[in-house]
């Protein structure tokens, strides 16, 4: 029984890189009801909802903080927004 080389590409044909998608800016107006996955889960809390954007003040500071409750116990956390854009911590969804 012969075997055939496998056929060798060369550049021209080679199958382009994937390229990482680009991800939509994360807005603080918006963040109400969205849902979020903690990368490391903590006492198996891991899925976790917006349920509120702590609202300033003066209305004319910008929003910081917002509460997340954890779907499995119904926990209440409250962080600064913009650490839901650490992939390494947070993943935007329920993965």
């Amino acid at each position: 029984m012969k075997t055939r080389p496998a056929p060798t590409a060369t550049p021209a044909e080679a199958p382009p890189a994937v390229v990482p998608a680009r991800r939509n800016r994360l807005s603080p107006k918006k963040l109400l009801l969205s849902k979020w996955t903690a990368m490391q889960p903590v006492n198996r809390e891991k899925h976790f909802v917006v349920v509120r954007v702590i609202e300033p003040e003066p209305p004319a500071v910008r929003i910081e903080q917002v509460e997340l409750e954890a779907v499995h116990s119904g926990r209440v956390r409250q962080l600064h927004w913009r650490d839901l854009t650490d992939p390494r911590v947070w993943r935007q969804g329920w993965v």
